[in-house]
């Protein structure tokens, strides 16, 4: 099925975006949707489908080299929005391997360590995890309390993590802690090291096919080697994470789309007083309002996308534009669920899932008002978190990352 293009938005995309977006949504109709709703009821982890994900070449999306496809930010964010309108779990999987993994590895590495670890992780051989939001610190991840002692050719890591998406299932965890100099750094830890402890966390009403972890570092040793070459303050980690949240507003689109796509297939099939349900005005009206919001993140989404191919895409940019579409889908699908009467709480008809999964895209990453406070900055130069003038050159708060 076709994602609802109003206003002709395939004419503004390159052919190998369109080539790239097709070849993930193919996939997803024969391999994905299929199954995951069995994987998400279960919530457990789709592991068989990650050899078959490799085999797309899509792993690393706008990294250069290293057997990345170094696509374009548009098709990373089609990418994106394809795996949103399958699944919220699967994409969650790939954005954190892929965008925020293997783009810190790639921005704040040196070249041996993108030579090390990065042509693996392309290969989906090595999965990889981003260890940020600490249990006491999600929006105020600056604060972060992990620690890192340098003792000889090793660090010695000490702290806690929450919500870090493939925690358990990962074979290197980038993990951020500080100094003894009070630096930020990024440290890639081996899964299963001494002291390393990373547990489920169950429970989820949301994304439940995707694993999250709790992870304890009791004296984790790593080699000093391990430590991101580049890494030397929290703004280095921005400057990851700046690059990477768009690619949240296009899952927001996508699952908006697989929302709208469900509830106008269902209204024209589903016969109610003799007619199709679609036929009837207050339907109607939905289905218009729906594809009006939907259009409107389509366009955000291939702007914001098109400035950052030409490096222009600010921070608050890209906080807008999640703020925007999460909001705007988390109506939207609603909206969809509504339009299934009973039906829409039956996971065979796919809508219950992005229902709840909704919920999650809609607050990871940056609450709603979390990202109205980075824009907020932007616009009056005042900081509503600290009360400060800003200088603009200061770290944004970093909202949970890693689920």
């Amino acid at each position: 099925m076709s994602s609802p293009d109003f206003y002709a938005l395939e004419e503004l995309l390159a052919p190998a975006e369109v080539e790239i977006r097709d070849r993930v949504r193919d996939f997803c109709a024969r391999e994905v949707t299929p199954v995951i709703n069995d994987y998400w009821e279960r919530a457990e982890f789709p592991h068989p489908l990650v050899p078959k994900i490799a085999e797309l070449g899509i792993a690393g999306g706008t990294v250069q080299g290293y057997g990345s496809p170094g696509m374009s930010a548009v098709a990373a964010g089609l990418v994106a929005a394809e795996w949103a309108r399958a699944d919220g779990s699967l994409g969650t999987f790939y954005g954190v391997h892929s965008f925020l993994a293997m783009q810190s590895i790639a921005m704040l590495g040196s070249e041996e360590q993108r030579q090390r670890w990065l042509p693996a992780m392309a290969r989906l051989e090595t999965i990889g995890a981003f260890g940020l939001t600490e249990p006491q610190h999600g929006s105020d991840a600056v604060a972060l309390e992990t620690r890192a002692v340098r003792d000889g050719d090793e660090y010695v890591l000490t702290g806690a993590k929450k919500w870090i998406g493939n925690g358990t299932i990962a074979d290197l965890v980038l993990i951020w802690a500080r100094d003894e100099e009070g630096d930020v750094g990024g440290y890639v830890v081996p899964q299963g090291s001494t002291g390393w402890t990373a547990t489920r966390m169950t429970g989820k009403t949301a994304l439940r096919a995707v694993w999250q972890a709790e992870i304890t570092l009791d004296e984790v040793r790593v080699p000093a080697e391990n430590r991101l070459a580049n890494c030397r303050s929290f703004k280095d980690v921005s400057q990851v994470l700046d690059r990477t949240r768009y690619t949240v507003a296009w899952r927001a689109l996508g699952i908006a789309e697989a929302a709208y796509e469900l509830a106008l297939a269902h209204t024209l099939r589903r016969e109610q007083f003799g007619q199709p349900i679609a036929g009837y005005q207050l339907v109607q009206d939905k289905l218009a309002r729906m594809l009006a919001e939907i259009t409107s993140m389509q366009l955000l989404c291939w702007r914001l996308s098109t400035l950052a191919d030409r490096g222009r895409m600010t921070a608050a940019m890209a906080s807008m534009a999640k703020m925007n579409d999460a909001k705007k889908a988390r109506q939207v699908i609603a909206d969809a669920r509504a339009l299934f009467g009973g039906d829409g709480i039956l996971l065979e008809h796919h809508i219950a899932r992005h229902h709840a999964d909704i919920e999650a895209i809609y607050t990871f990453e940056g609450t709603d008002h979390v990202q109205a406070l980075i824009v907020g900055r932007e616009i009056t130069g005042i900081s509503a978190i600290t009360g400060r003038r800003s200088s603009r050159r200061e770290p944004a708060p970093e909202p949970p990352q890693s689920i």
